[in-house]
């Protein structure tokens, strides 16, 4: 088979970032010359919008699984690398900016491991006064992520070496199914999202992500792709870590009050144990490792800490700001198929 013809579907454009990415990737690479630059590309952009968030989305799925119809000779073009970098840049910049003064890493990981006593996120939401439609918008934005799960995490496993390095693939490993596929963590979240009617497949719900669920996962891979961010790499992989398991909880019971079977809720309950010692293992064999062998990537694995919870918040946010007047917070025009 082509390798082009693999892959989701390529998402449809929400502005001209996009438009400019989508259209560049359904030409051939081979007649694309290396100083490309689409000239429409806006010299003052806000990377928060869906327009950029989903352009920059649309450069990083190369490096994972690719869209059909697309030559994966785009993968390293240097044209493309080009505009991803002009897209990164301010996202970067702003993620920057949003997380300073930041705290020294030592409080920002005390302040991980302490639950709220009036938590409001989406986790309380949802067991609390959540609906299934609600429960199922919440996997649709998820899915862009946790149908890879683990793998933006994996491109810093080669840049991290000795204890640091074997404790970050022992958590991998579980993230993977402990070499058992029918246990890797994206094939039990596909089989949450079949218990709620939803498609599993890989890139399916793209078109209505909304821009902060793009942002989670760009991070991710903004981080793993780039050695120079490898400390930001390790405080994004902690965060998730070190912060699961309470939330994991309070999702497999609402859940399980919102209908779903065994598949449905068994994703959540697997994290609330795994978790669990994951977060001893990142928090000692990690990053205490890492710090012992390079002291000066403390405050980019603070930084990767603080840029976690800004998206993480962000999402939030999103999500409660239209539960909580009963709309919904997919983007576009969902069909009423789509939310059941």
């Amino acid at each position: 088979m082509n390798p082009a013809r693999r892959g989701p579907r390529l998402p449809l454009a929400r502005g001209p970032l996009s438009e400019a990415v989508r259209t560049l990737l359904t030409t051939d690479p081979a007649a694309t010359g290396p100083e490309h630059r689409p000239a429409e590309f806006p010299a003052d952009v806000d990377p928060w919008s869906e327009d950029h968030q989903l352009a920059l989305y649309l450069c990083y799925e190369l490096h994972y699984r690719g869209f059909a119809g697309v030559d994966p000779d785009w993968e390293w073009h240097p044209g493309l690398l080009r505009l991803r970098r002009a897209l990164e840049q301010p996202f970067l910049a702003g993620l920057r900016a949003l997380t300073e003064p930041r705290p020294a890493l030592q409080p920002l990981l005390d302040e991980l491991l302490t639950e709220p006593v009036d938590g409001t996120g989406p986790s309380y939401f949802l067991l609390d006064e959540g609906e299934r439609w609600q429960a199922r918008e919440y996997l649709m934005h998820r899915s862009l992520y946790h149908l890879k799960e683990a793998d933006p995490q994996a491109w810093a496993i080669p840049r991290l070496t000795g204890p640091a390095q074997a404790a970050y693939v022992a958590i991998e490993f579980d993230e993977y199914g402990a070499g058992r596929a029918e246990h890797a963590h994206s094939r039990l979240f596909a089989e949450m999202m079949a218990d709620f009617g939803l498609d599993p497949s890989y890139g399916h719900h793209t078109d209505v992500a909304a821009a902060p669920a793009f942002a989670v996962v760009n991070l991710m891979s903004l981080f793993g792709l780039h050695r120079a961010l490898r400390g930001a790499a390790v405080g994004q992989f902690a965060t998730v870590e070190i912060t699961s398991s309470p939330g994991s909880a309070r999702l497999a019971k609402a859940f399980e009050r919102l209908g779903a079977g065994p598949a449905g809720t068994f994703f959540y309950r697997e994290h609330v144990e795994a978790d669990a010692v994951h977060e001893q293992l990142v928090r000692h064999g990690v990053i205490r490792a890492l710090l012992a062998a390079e002291p000066e990537l403390e405050p980019d694995i603070a930084f990767g800490v603080a840029a976690t919870g800004l998206v993480e918040d962000r999402l939030a946010a999103h999500l409660l700001e239209h539960w909580r007047r009963g709309s919904s917070s997919l983007s576009g025009t969902a069909t009423a198929a789509l939310l059941g």
